[in-house]
């Protein structure tokens, strides 16, 4: 291990890095100063955060984590250089014959390049259902009835923001809007990952069919307003601090703090888990999903057996078409199987809207109001028929990954290079070709480059949410691809990482990188600031 001459040694002890690392408030949440005692569900996660309300104290405990940033990883000195793939023409085209042109304009809604013709009706047909407000039921409009009666938006594309990553707001003075705060309790359910807290479910829906709500008269002193009222608001606190590199460059990292406002069904459990999650890029779902699954299998290493200290594995989660338990690939806790039940849970739970896969009304037993609200069900007890259904999963499976910028610059060559020798390529794994589809026979045989495993790895407690989800734990999350990655500012506005939007660029997303990747973390921290700074260019190249 590295030593540094102006720290004693007990401060260069790993284990006891480890455990002050521990120590700091991953996910402090707090709610309404106006809200009961009882209401504060800041002891939910003792064991992976602090929980205050004193921001010196918040600030003070994130100094102790940067600190170990700075000197985890270990063996710095020995952390070998990774072999680099020769440049294969291929990689210009990341979604392979479906990758489009940025021009006009960047956009992740585009239709896959080679879609055929004679299938372009229905992409456009379900991109305007993802992107028409459904509204409260009873209308004469019977097909995009049945909003709600909680929900957190109106469509799917309100999230996915050009089809690309939702925001975050920078201050606590406005609403969460495109992200949304993930609960549970302790235990496990074998068909939904999570164990639903009691009174409000798997999430919090910000948002209802009350016309109080929408006209903003839901306030805390008229919260009995007639309607029914959305679950809670919520707000973030950004708890900020800096990490300063060996050659004096200093970069700003945060974290957020949920506020819970207006709790309107009651406390929240003592011991509810808290995980605030943001909408992400939904391009090249499709061609994801025709990856091989013995192609991710081989990737899987969860006893790391070759001794790389990657060991990542495979989670495994509920079918609701087959009826049965199978390999997860899609969410940030890889919890979804498959494309349809990515768009089928997204519909119930985010918008409101039952369909075949996710048949319940979002109302928990103890929100009697919100169960006696009319539904927009059709004769088959659902709210979205299978055919518009299926125009949404058709949609969303063929949206297109842009091609790359600059892949021919010699700069970004260069952090090509350094990307795979600093051992970023060990989870973010780029090449696979696709499976053959009937269905989508376009999609078939693509060679792609998304850059991600699609397996969960233990990302350390700096970006734990300790909130389990099928066989993932509260430290694991899933490699996301980094195709797109660059563009998203252009796309989104915005450059929300993680599964948060806690960082504000691919800087701060890798410095706070722990756990599995904590070497190759290192690695990049070690490089003197140019270096950094191609590696850089080269992911943002993707």
């Amino acid at each position: 291990m590295l030593r540094h001459p102006l720290l004693p040694i007990w401060l260069q002890n790993w284990a006891f890095l480890r455990m002050l690392s521990m120590t700091m408030p991953l996910v402090a949440i707090r709610l309404s100063p106006t809200q009961p005692a009882t209401n504060m569900p800041l002891s939910a996660r003792p064991e992976y955060f602090s929980h205050t309300n004193k921001p010196g104290k918040s600030r003070l405990v994130f100094v102790y984590f940067v600190f170990f940033l700075w000197l985890s990883g270990c063996n710095h000195e020995a952390i070998a250089k990774m072999p680099v793939p020769p440049i294969d023409p291929a990689e210009i085209l990341p979604g392979g014959n479906t990758s489009v042109s940025i021009t006009p304009f960047a956009s992740f809604e585009k239709p896959a390049q080679n879609l055929p013709h004679d299938q372009k009706p229905d992409f456009h047909a379900g991109k305007a259902l993802a992107n028409q407000p459904w509204i409260k039921a009873p209308t004469s409009t019977t097909s995009r009835d049945g909003l709600g009666p909680v929900y957190n938006a109106r469509t799917c594309l309100a999230c996915h923001i050009n089809g690309g990553k939702g925001a975050v707001p920078d201050n606590n003075q406005q609403r969460l809007f495109s992200a949304f705060l993930r609960i549970s309790v302790p235990g496990t359910n074998s068909t939904l990952g999570v164990q639903p807290e009691p009174t409000y479910g798997d999430q919090l829906q910000t948002q209802s069919v009350s016309l109080a709500h929408q006209l903003g008269q839901i306030t805390e002193e008229n919260s009995q307003s007639n309607g029914v009222k959305p679950e809670a608001y919520v707000y973030l606190n950004w708890v900020e601090s800096s990490f300063t590199y060996s050659d004096n460059h200093t970069v700003t990292l945060r974290y957020p703090e949920p506020e819970i406002r207006q709790l309107q069904y009651g406390p929240l459990q003592k011991n509810t888990l808290f995980s605030l999650r943001v909408a992400p890029a939904i391009p090249g779902m499709g061609l994801i999903e025709l990856i091989e699954q013995s192609d991710i299998e081989k990737l899987a290493d969860p006893h790391d057996r070759n001794q790389d200290g990657i060991s990542g594995r495979i989670n495994r989660v509920w079918d609701a078409r087959s009826q049965k338990t199978v390999p997860g690939r899609f969410g940030m806790k890889a919890n979804r199987p498959d494309v349809a039940m990515v768009v089928a849970a997204a519909f119930a739970n985010d918008v409101g809207i039952s369909n075949r896969l996710f048949p319940d009304q979002p109302c928990t037993t103890k929100q009697t109001r919100c169960l006696d609200e009319p539904s927009g069900n059709d004769d088959t007890g659902i709210e979205i028929a299978d055919p518009l259904f299926g125009l949404v999963v058709g949609f969303t499976q063929n949206l297109a990954v842009p091609v790359r910028r600059n892949a021919d610059d010699k700069w970004v060559q260069q952090g090509r290079s350094l990307f795979y020798e600093t051992g970023c390529s060990g989870c973010h794994h780029p090449r696979y070709v696709t499976g053959r589809s009937t269905k989508n026979p376009h999609l078939s045989e693509q060679t792609i480059w998304p850059y991600s495993d699609f397996l969960l790895h233990d990302m350390g407690p700096g970006l734990a949410d300790g909130r389990p989800d099928f066989e993932a734990s509260g430290n694991e999350w899933r490699t996301p691809p980094l195709w797109g990655i660059g563009l998203t500012k252009a796309v989104n506005g915005n450059a929300n990482l993680l599964h948060d939007g806690r960082a504000r660029s691919v800087e701060e997303a890798i410095l706070w990188h722990g756990g599995e990747a904590g070497p190759a973390q290192q690695a990049f921290i070690d490089l003197p600031e140019q270096q950094r700074e191609l590696l850089i260019q080269f992911v943002e190249s993707l």
